[in-house]
Parts: structure tokens; C-alpha cells; sequence
């Protein structure tokens, strides 16, 4: 499905990053491995190498605009083009919102938020200059689209990757450079704590698990993420939630005109 095509997928050394790095190397693309482990991006590029894809690394983080820019360019600089970019690259420092620390609310929104535009904005830059289209992915997640206790600085800045994802929609189609997201639900790495944590709490209140959080594997992800890529797809400016073999469709917000007597209404029902 992506013979020939240059993918760039930050944060690709282990979890979805690492399952959607493969798959696309399975599907004939070109794979650009980021992390911030040069061990473990070397690991991932030996392992598409060993099943006779293409591949190669890059150990730099995403969190600053010179970092990001870095990426794009030894990206080019190997490979000669990029028709695909994976914006996945995250990190989660949960806290309640009364205790999180600056450092914490800072180095959420650098990985997720600056690093997805920085590195969108140097990718499109070029795929202007080469006229052929393109694809952008983000991933974004159900705590922004949600909100969910203790990730204040998480669901801000998914919720921020949601804004960018629909704006880019509308600005670069004239481009012909599709722009969507995902909103995947996995056991990888950076969830597994926050489902243990989850799990243990029921388990001490004699609850049931939640079903939300019995959720799927990262290649269940890299599936849905090739479809969306190949050339065939014409979509664009869409939201989709992957978890398992369960795949969703997000909706923009509605709006609906009230009248001063109506809000009051549902001021009055909600308290």
C-alpha cells in the first residue's frame, strides 16, 4: 500500500509509535525511526531491516522547535522526500491540577503540542515546495476530546492537537495534504500505569472494571493509521478512535441558539 512512499513517525521506538513504524515498513514505505534513545532507535530500525524494510534513525526529542526542525531535516536529507508524518511522539506527567508543577504542565505541552506543530510546520514547508500532496496524521486521544481527572495538562494539549488537526484540514487542502487524527486506546508503555492505577482502585472499591479502559493492542492502531495514509484514502479533517477492533468516528462540537430562558432552564436542571 505505501511502496516508495517516505514515512516520518516521532516517537517511534516503542509502543503504537514503534507498531505503526513496522507495519508501514511491512506496506513498502520508507521509515524515518525518532526517540530520544539512540539505543532504542537503533533497535527499531535493526528490527525493519531484519523483515527487509527500509529504515533509519533519529535520536532527537520533539519538544523544541530546533529539535523538531532537526528530525524533518536529516528525514530529507536521507531519504530525498517525506509524503507521510506521523505526529506521535507523547509523554504523560499526571497530577491533579492543584498539585501539578510547572515543570510538569511545560514538558507535557512541548512534547505534545510544540513538537506536533513544530515538526508539521517544517514537513508541509516541503511538501509544498514539491506540489505532490501529502499526509498528516496527530494523535490525539478521548482526555481531550473527554477530559479526564488527574491529565489536566494531557487533555489540554490533545485537546490543542484537535484545533490544529481541524484548521490544517481547511488550510492545506488546496495543497492536496490530508490532515487527520486519532484517538487510539492501547496498552503500551504510557498507559499501562494509568490502567493499573485505574484497575487497583476498582479492585479496592469491589467495582467493576470499566469497559473504556479494556482496550486494544498498538498494531490494532498501526492498521487503521496505513489505511488512512495510502494514496487511495481521500479523507481528511476527521477524528477516528481506534481500541481493539473497535473503530469510531469523532463529530466537531455542535451548536445549538437557546434563548435567555432556555439557558436558564438548563442552568437551573443541570444544578
Amino acid at each position: 500500500m505505501l511502496t516508495g512512499k517516505v514515512a516520518l513517525i516521532t516517537g517511534s521506538t516503542r509502543g503504537i509509535g514503534k507498531s505503526i513504524a513496522l507495519q508501514m515498513a511491512k506496506e513498502g514505505a520508507l521509515v524515518a525511526v525518532n526517540g530520544t534513545n539512540a539505543n532504542s532507535v537503533q533497535i527499531v530500525v535493526d528490527e525493519i531491516h531484519s523483515i527487509g524494510g527500509h529504515a533509519m534513525g533519529i535520536c532527537e526529542s520533539v519538544a523544541t522547535i530546533a529539535g523538531a526542525e532537526y528530525i524533518v531535516s536529516k528525514t530529507l536529507t536521507h531519504f530525498g522526500k517525506i509524503d507521510i508524518l506521523i505526529n506521535n511522539a507523547g509523554i504523560t506527567r499526571d497530577q491533579l491540577l492543584v498539585n501539578m508543577s510547572d515543570q510538569a504542565w511545560q514538558e507535557v505541552l512541548d512534547v505534545h503540542l510544540t513538537g506536533t506543530f513544530a515538526c508539521t510546520r517544517a514537513v508541509v514547508q516541503h511538501m509544498k515546495t514539491r506540489d505532490e500532496g501529502g499526509c498528516l496524521i496527530n494523535m490525539t486521544s478521548t482526555a481531550g476530546l473527554m477530559g479526564t481527572v488527574g491529565q489536566v495538562n494531557y487533555s489540554a494539549v490533545k485537546a490543542g492537537i484537535l484545533g490544529l488537526t481541524w484548521t490544517l484540514a481547511e488550510e492545506l487542502k488546496r495543497f492536496s495534504i490530508r490532515v487527520n487524527a486519532i484517538a487510539p486506546a492501547a496498552l503500551t508503555d504510557m498507559t499501562q500505569p494509568v490502567i493499573e492505577r485505574i484497575q487497583a482502585k476498582c479492585e479496592a472499591e469491589s467495582k467493576p472494571f470499566p469497559d473504556f479502559w479494556k482496550v486494544g493492542s498498538p498494531e490494532d492502531v498501526a492498521k487503521v493509521v496505513v489505511l488512512i495514509a495510502d494514496d487511495s484514502s481521500t479523507v481528511s479533517g476527521q477524528v477516528f478512535s481506534v481500541n481493539g477492533s473497535k473503530i469510531g468516528k469523532w463529530e466537531k462540537p455542535s451548536h445549538a441558539e437557546l434563548t435567555l430562558e432556555e439557558l436558564k432552564d438548563i442552568v437551573c436542571r443541570e444544578n
